[in-house]
């Protein structure tokens, strides 16, 4: 049975019309799946008992379903969500002060065999459909709600998978977020993050959506990098420097690079020295993530001593440095943990 969040505008307008109904219930249908976000056919109280039997009858309507959930102590949460097919995602929800951030998958595993995560032991599945991107949200926004008190204030395609590679689902999902008849949220609220495809960097500037960049760069060292990110052997960091300058031409937005910061990987003076050089092409803004340590990889984290001096030499150079603590240590919250926990179990 095809699922009905497949579908375009057009497309259900063409169904309702062959069922002999008006016209704008196609809309009052757009508007039941993706504002309204509900749970079934029957709940869509202003469409007639006979459309909707007969919706029924044609189209699935499949929500996410949660299927484990770990709650930190510092109130972050990671859920692991069950799609259609029993593969599994996973979600993270985090709470600070007044704002609530969601960190969310655009793939089932990833492809791209980075050795610091553990997404990569669990191998690549498919690629998420858009409504499957699109429900993460709708579904975080009504946790920040009910759990926080607040909207949802910010989304991160940072979680499992590698968005550019999964370009269209992603792109028409981040319609949907920031279209009127969906969550109404701003693109500049939202960042997508990658590994660094530098033809989909491109694409994306290309594209008006309009949403934040970040490029999970680790290492400013060409070898270094091949080590930890297998793309950078296809896609060197010349290339990706390129495509980051491309972006900022066209976009005029600064870029944010994210530096996991691994005990004596990538956290020497030199490699401070080495990131400041590349970054003087562009304007960036640098977030140095302390290491959430796993069971399947054999990294470390930086000591605060060496992390301190690492941030004061960027400083000097005049770059933008934060420094982002980890969050939920006493759970799985490294990206894919928690999955890969379940699936081994």
């Amino acid at each position: 049975m095809q699922e009905i969040q497949e579908l375009s505008l057009a497309e259900i307008q063409a169904f309702v019309l062959s069922k002999g109904e008006a016209a704008f219930r196609a809309k009052q249908l757009w508007e039941w799946l993706w504002k309204k976000n509900a749970p079934n056919f029957d709940a869509m109280s202003n469409l007639s008992a006979k459309l909707r039997t007969e919706l029924a009858q044609s189209f699935s309507l499949y929500k996410l379903q949660i299927v484990e959930e770990q709650i930190s102590k510092d109130k972050s949460s990671k859920l692991a969500l069950q799609l259609h097919d029993n593969q599994r995602i996973e979600m993270v929800l985090i709470p600070s002060k007044q704002r609530v951030t969601v960190c969310i998958s655009s793939q089932v595993g990833c492809p791209l065999d980075c050795s610091f995560c553990a997404t990569a032991a669990m191998g690549f599945a498919r690629n998420l459909h858009a409504y499957e991107i699109y429900q993460q949200v709708s579904l975080a926004h009504q946790l920040a709600q009910e759990r926080h008190g607040v909207r949802l204030s910010n989304i991160v395609i940072m979680g499992m998978g590698e968005p550019l590679l999964n370009f269209e689902n992603v792109s028409q999902a981040v319609q949907l977020i920031t279209s009127p008849q969906g969550l109404e949220m701003s693109p500049s609220r939202i960042t997508l993050s990658t590994a660094g495809i530098p033809d989909g960097i491109k694409r994306l500037a290309d594209s008006k959506l309009n949403i934040q960049l970040a490029i999970s760069l680790h290492s400013a060292d060409a070898q270094t990098r091949r080590e930890l990110m297998p793309i950078a052997k296809t896609h060197p960091l010349h290339e990706l420097s390129q495509a980051m300058q491309y972006y900022h031409r066209t976009t005029q937005q600064r870029i944010t690079l994210e530096y996991l910061l691994l005990d004596d990987v990538n956290d020497s003076l030199k490699d401070a020295e080495k990131l400041a050089l590349f970054c003087r092409q562009f304007p960036v803004k640098i977030n140095i993530i302390e290491y959430n340590p796993t069971s399947f990889c054999r990294y470390k984290q930086s000591s605060q001593e060496r992390l301190t001096d690492f941030v004061a030499y960027l400083e000097s150079k005049n770059m933008l440095v934060q420094v982002r603590r980890s969050r939920g240590k006493d759970i799985d919250a490294a990206c894919g943990q928690l999955v890969l926990m379940k699936n081994k179990k």
